[in-house]
């Protein structure tokens, strides 16, 4: 089942996103084949190589937080 994950947060304007997210997808695809050895069973990718990046260096971060963390929730 693929399902899909929402990440808020503050990273420096120094960072590209595309540097940020493939840091985090590959440490996080890591701790869970160590944590998960029959991961590794599934093959050489976890995560696909695609994904959605928006920002608003406008609106306070907790008023972001407070609008995905009102997003529908699947059931």
């Amino acid at each position: 089942m693929v399902e899909d994950k929402q990440l808020l947060g503050e990273y420096p304007p120094t960072i590209l996103v595309s540097t940020l997210v493939n840091h985090l997808k590959g440490v996080s695809s890591r701790m869970l084949r160590k944590e998960f050895p029959e991961l590794a069973a599934r093959g050489a990718h976890l995560w696909t190589p695609s994904y959605f990046a928006a920002s608003d260096g406008s609106a306070p971060i907790e008023r972001l937080r407070k609008y995905v963390e009102a997003q529908e929730k699947p059931s």
